[in-house]
């Protein structure tokens, strides 16, 4: 894996877990695509209003898989929500400033 893949990633998931969603969503390009659930979500106010429906939850990373630009990670979720806790893909795509393009997250 690249140091930069790592960091982003990391950074990403200590984020998420943070109650202060400012930082979360300053990691995301402003076209950024989000999608989750079977539903997406485009741009920063719609990722913005996608978070602020996400239960607080922590994540527990298995692994990581680097690609050009893009990285892919096992994640387990556990929170206040049926079901948990839950296995989860993301798949992350970054711009050249290492900021979010597209995230999708399914089981």
């Amino acid at each position: 894996m690249t140091a930069t893949a790592e960091v982003l990633l990391r950074r990403y998931f200590e984020l998420a877990a943070q109650p202060d969603t400012a930082p979360y969503c300053a990691q995301f390009a402003d076209d950024a695509t989000v999608e989750d659930e079977g539903k997406e979500h485009h741009g920063i106010d719609a990722i913005r209003a996608w978070r602020a429906e996400v239960p607080p939850v922590s994540y527990t990373v298995h692994s990581y898989e680097p690609g050009d630009g893009s990285c892919d990670a096992t994640v387990d979720i556990a929170g206040d929500f049926p079901g948990s806790p839950v296995t989860l893909a993301f798949s992350f795509e970054f711009d050249p400033d290492n900021r979010i393009r597209s995230l999708t997250i399914r089981p």
